[in-house]
């Protein structure tokens, strides 16, 4: 069958990865993930987002390896845990992570959460494996404004990607706009808002208007606006379904009213509370 996925996004230093990609968080059983991987792949992910955290690096690194997709058509994210961060600790623990994905270089390596204690010597173990060319990409993990304006005064290199809580719920419209500004990639984690958004009656009433499902026009709304996302499941209808998103387009006053929908209303932990305690 042919691809859908073909949209790409072109990062500030030229690496051009998979706007929609596919996120395992959570997914620890190996039948579980091995059949939701093989199922990505048949219908087109070639962008898989893993981390330290998840504890599923090794048994998705021999997945990936030893399936029917090449090494140099995939795109693999993973992310240093809060524990794992420093300078020495995290050169150490992203070779521990290397050999469990059975890789020789990563694609794209993120710092999960901005940490107050080692803020600084993170990024700078970050830097010196992406010149080391360890990793084709760097990035970050749930940085607030703040928190990007504090690295720019000490980085050499600034983040190619700034993975965060995006969803019609939680629409981060200035950090968003901060982020086009400064040239560094959006990418939204919980696309979905863990399962949170498909009930709201105007999500609803544009699928059914449109003959598409509620997570087709969420996952369509990321695509306009331009957002790198990484919907996860583990049902293979809703793997397919979650790739049918390219035959329509939403039109400005859909993408307007589901805009509107914003609440600033988080699924996840504020960067802002975890940040003084890591």
């Amino acid at each position: 069958m042919e691809r859908t996925i073909k949209d790409q996004m072109t990062l500030h230093n030229g690496v051009t990865m998979p706007e929609h990609g596919f996120g395992v968080y959570k997914m620890t059983d190996k039948s579980e993930l091995e059949t939701a991987v093989h199922k990505a792949l048949e219908f087109g992910y070639r962008s898989f987002d893993t981390a330290q955290m998840y504890q599923n690096e090794t048994i998705l690194g021999e997945i990936l390896h030893n399936g029917p997709v090449t090494r140099k058509e995939l795109f693999i994210t993973t992310k240093i845990n809060n524990s794992s961060q420093g300078y020495d600790q995290s050169l150490f623990t992203f070779e521990e992570s290397l050999n469990d994905l059975q890789l020789s270089q990563l694609d794209l390596l993120l710092v999960h959460w901005p940490s107050e204690k080692h803020f600084f010597e993170t990024w700078r173990a970050f830097e010196r494996l992406y010149e080391e060319k360890m990793v084709r990409a760097i990035g970050v993990c749930n940085f607030q404004i703040h928190h990007l304006e504090k690295l720019k005064t000490k980085a050499n290199i600034m983040p190619m990607v700034n993975q965060i809580e995006i969803h019609p719920y939680m629409t981060q419209k200035e950090l968003r706009g901060y982020l086009q500004e400064e040239n560094i990639a959006a990418e939204a984690w919980g696309p979905l808002a863990r399962g949170m958004v498909l009930t709201d009656e105007t999500i609803v009433e544009i699928a059914k208007r449109l003959q598409k499902t509620p997570a087709q026009i969420v996952l369509r709304w990321h695509l306009q606006n331009r957002s790198i996302f990484i919907p996860k499941s583990s049902t293979p209808i809703r793997i397919e379904e979650n790739t049918n998103i390219y035959d329509f387009e939403l039109s400005a006053e859909d993408m307007a009213r589901i805009d509107s929908l914003n609440k600033n209303h988080r699924t996840g932990p504020n960067p802002d509370e975890i940040y003084p305690t890591i």
